[in-house]
């Protein structure tokens, strides 16, 4: 999970206008998929490790109501907790502060009503701003005694006892939120268990939103409650519904945080390569895909990826208008919104009066931001229409987010405009995404020093042949960057050993890979903010790292973050494929090489220097072991490029070997 970076509540962050923007973004994980995660493992018999969970302001108020009411929460590293449930909570009587985050808000409520007890929720003045009049009536026919302590219809509450007679089925209307139904969805099996007896749930009229009902229904089955639909209209959970803890579940990334990288690259140029949610996805925001392609763009989709490329907005370019209902992705439409800016035509947003119950009025919050750049912009109760600007109709603006995450992140992409944009309140961002303003930041940074002739020297050859170090000290005469890509495989094994594998699992392996939350900073190599450049060169990471590399879907997983640090003025990259696969059109490749029993005395001598008790003769068999899975995998094994300069380093210096290789370059690698 990716929170790294995190904007602080400053006042302002000012976007001066840009024109491209690429690389490689790793999303944090999915708000919707954790809060719901968190409430089943709750309610669920037994211990369940939640893995990839989002780390924000809405999971952290769930998080601390689900302490206050007696589980057994505990942090297991970033991004994983480990959770014991029950179908009965220990505490019958809490105050909970819920903040602004209606997928904590609204399950609970349903949850503790059907449960019963003494409790009082509440939240941010927005909060008790957000209706709920639907879910409490709904509740209440089921039995269940909940008070509003101010405004009819909004929070706060005050929850008590009741009596639950699921006797007949519980009716809710669905056209307001979805978090309604999901609410009752996922508390039903605890009146189904209470009462002996199926609960069946109807909607009155129509239902929005219904790619997060699926989201719902996906979880609950994956916590081992199957619900029959009879189509949108009738839920029925049975009367022996018990939800059951899975195990580990993994948190995929936030795919309505993807609408935003989506819409980057639609309009910078690209590629952007976003990795956390892909073709195989459980939620609906994913669709926005298929918004940019129809506005020129073109996605490539994998299991856990999209890589999207796009046109040059900033350099006259336009996006195709569109007239669109965005019932289903309400969420991910506020990013097409900005992109009408920058559209052929008037682009018309429609069927979303969800916006209006919201963090925001997200209809008058957008014609207003929107209108503050110069846009026409025309709206009614549940329709959005934005006109392109010219060139010439951009105006500077300050945005105001309304405390309002989304708003934030979306208005992000009018940065490529004619002017500078100024983000009021970016630290809003916290509520699903603190690290955004960090990583757009840095594609667009990419964008800036990338260069498609930025020079690569490529450093391949076999273990302990001093490719890392001769590596550095070249990068440091030349004042060019530096790639470690063996650091990256360690890293991924270190991660395996503390997910609890040994290396034989292809598909945690990958996994893991493409979630990596690591740093290089200096001579500092951090995982998950923890320095770990010393446990990555011990034996046991380095043996394992050595078999997980040979996996395609792992050295797939780590391709496109390690081209990302190709970077003016110019790069020097090791590795064992720097030269035939990572940057086949390297003007200068070096393949490195020496004696396997070199190798062992200089790899013992490193380890004994830093206090690692090490046997020179196993140190020799293992380097033959790993030479030999190196050198013989099927994909991508350990060869010198047809057009590398072998340098052989038995019998020489460090200097010796960087003057060498500086001269090489001198000689033909700039030309």
């Amino acid at each position: 999970m990716n929170t790294t970076g995190a904007v602080e509540r400053q006042s302002s962050l000012r976007l001066e206008p840009a024109a491209h923007a690429r690389g490689t973004v790793t999303l944090p994980g999915s708000k919707s998929i954790s809060n719901r995660a968190l409430l089943l493992a709750a309610l669920s018999e037994g211990t369940t490790e939640l893995d990839g969970l989002l780390d924000s302001d809405d999971t952290r108020v769930m998080r601390a109501a689900l302490q206050a009411l007696g589980l057994d929460l505990r942090e297991a590293g970033a991004g994983r907790v480990s959770l014991n449930g029950a179908a009965d909570w220990p505490q019958k009587q809490a105050d909970l502060f819920l903040g602004n985050a209606g997928t904590a808000f609204r399950p609970l409520t349903a949850v503790l009503a059907m449960m019963g007890g003494d409790y009082r929720l509440s939240g941010v003045p927005r909060m008790h701003e957000r209706p709920i009049g639907d879910l409490v009536d709904a509740l209440r026919g089921l039995g269940c005694e909940i008070a509003y302590e101010g405004r009819d219809g909004y929070p706060p509450l005050r929850i008590g006892a009741g009596r639950l007679d699921p006797g007949r089925p519980i009716r809710v209307r669905g056209s307001v939120s979805s978090q309604f139904l999901t609410a009752l969805l996922m508390a039903a099996p605890v009146a189904a268990q209470r009462a002996g007896r199926d609960v069946v749930i109807e909607l009155d009229g129509p239902l929005i939103s219904r790619p997060y009902i699926l989201i719902t229904l996906n979880l609950m089955e994956r916590f081992g409650v199957r619900v029959r639909r009879e189509g949108w209209e009738r839920f029925t959970i049975p009367a022996d519904a018990r939800y059951r803890a899975p195990g580990r579940y993994r948190v995929e990334g936030d795919a309505s945080s993807a609408s935003y990288f989506l819409g980057l690259g639609a309009i910078a140029g690209g590629p952007i390569r976003i990795e956390g949610v892909g073709g195989d996805s459980i939620q609906g925001d994913v669709a926005f895909a298929e918004v940019v392609e129809s506005m020129g763009a073109q996605v490539e989709r994998e299991a856990d990826a999209l890589v999207v490329r796009g046109r040059a907005v900033a350099e006259g370019e336009r996006l195709r208008a569109f007239d669109r209902d965005f019932n289903l992705i309400p969420d991910a439409a506020m990013t097409a919104a900005v992109l009408a800016l920058y559209a052929d035509g008037p682009c018309r947003l429609r069927n979303i009066a969800s916006w209006r119950v919201k963090e925001t009025d997200r209809i008058d919050a957008m014609h207003a931001e929107l209108a503050r750049l110069g846009a026409r912009v025309e709206s009614d109760a549940d329709s959005l229409t934005v006109h392109p600007l010219p060139a010439d109709g951009w105006r500077a603006a300050e945005i105001r987010t309304y405390d309002d995450h989304r708003m934030a992140m979306c208005f992000s992409l009018a940065a490529f405009g004619p002017v500078p944009v100024t983000i009021l309140d970016p630290g809003c961002v916290s509520k699903t995404y603190p690290g955004y303003f960090t990583d757009f930041r840095r594609l667009l940074g990419a964008a800036h020093d990338a260069s498609p002739i930025a020079p690569v020297i490529a450093i391949d050859g076999p273990t302990a042949s001093g490719k890392g170090t001769i590596a550095q000290r070249v990068a440091r005469a030349l004042g060019w960057h530096a790639l470690d890509s063996g650091a990256l495989y360690r890293l991924t094994a270190l991660a395996v050993l503390r997910a609890g594998g040994d290396g034989t699992d292809e598909a945690q392996a990958a996994r893991l890979a493409r979630h990596l939350d690591v740093r290089f900073e200096g001579d500092a190599v951090l995982m998950d903010g923890e320095d770990v450049g010393g446990l990555i060169r011990q034996e046991e990471v380095g043996n394992l790292a050595s078999r997980v590399a040979a996996w395609p879907s792992v050295r797939e997983a780590l391709l496109a973050r390690q081209r990302d640090f190709r970077r003016a003025p110019g790069l020097v990259a090791d590795g064992r494929d720097m030269g035939t696969v990572v940057f086949p059109d390297a003007p200068l490749k070096i393949f490195l090489d020496a004696d396997v029993e070199e190798r062992a005395r200089r790899r013992h001598k490193q380890l004994k220097d830093k206090g690692f008790s090490a046997n020179l003769d196993d140190l020799l068999q293992d380097l033959r072991a790993r030479d030999a899975r190196d050198r013989g995998r099927a994909h991508a094994p350990l060869v010198a490029a047809a057009d590398a300069v072998t340098v052989d380093s038995s019998h020489q210096g460090i200097d010796d070997v960087v003057r060498q290789v500086l001269d090489l370059w001198s000689a033909h690698g700039p030309a």
